[in-house]
């Protein structure tokens, strides 16, 4: 039965009126329209659906709707700040760790709340914190050295 949820996105108030146990993912992608958040795997392995609630990554694909009420979410496209890439989408296209770029607002995410919780990592914490993202291109190389540089551990 739909149930009226309220929650923010990308600094936005929204509300919805759906099951609150529907996936945020859908919600996110068939309601909202943000079409960042990937559906890779369906049962939160592959990162690429990754989101920011209040500032701690989560796998939308996995989360129901009702879970994130009252709750502050991020996405991709709510990382840039008017017309300037947050500094980890900027380190990514520097470093150029994408190739299809279907992984790609996943491993952002999963930096992004990485730099947010410990922001000079060691090699070993941004290791950690990636592993919960696939890259099917295997860009891993490129992907830590994007990290790195966002993290300020790298000559920009």
């Amino acid at each position: 039965m739909p149930q009226s949820i309220e929650f923010k996105v990308n600094g936005q108030a929204q509300e919805v009126s759906t099951p609150a146990d529907r996936l945020l993912l859908d919600v996110l992608r068939e309601d909202l329209h943000l079409t960042g958040p990937k559906y890779g795997c369906g049962e939160g392995r592959c990162g690429a659906c990754g989101v920011l609630i209040d500032g701690n990554r989560v796998f939308s694909c996995s989360t129901s709707v009702g879970s994130v009420a009252g709750k502050s979410i991020t996405t991709i496209e709510g990382l840039a700040s008017d017309k300037e890439l947050h500094p980890v989408q900027q380190a990514f296209l520097d470093e150029q760790a994408y190739q299809c770029g279907y992984c790609t607002s996943g491993m952002i995410i999963a930096a992004t709340a990485l730099l947010g919780s410990t922001p000079h990592p060691t090699e070993k914490q941004i290791v950690a914190a990636m592993n919960g993202n696939l890259c099917r291109c295997c860009g891993y190389p490129r992907i830590l050295s994007a990290v790195r540089r966002a993290a300020g551990l790298e000559a920009k």
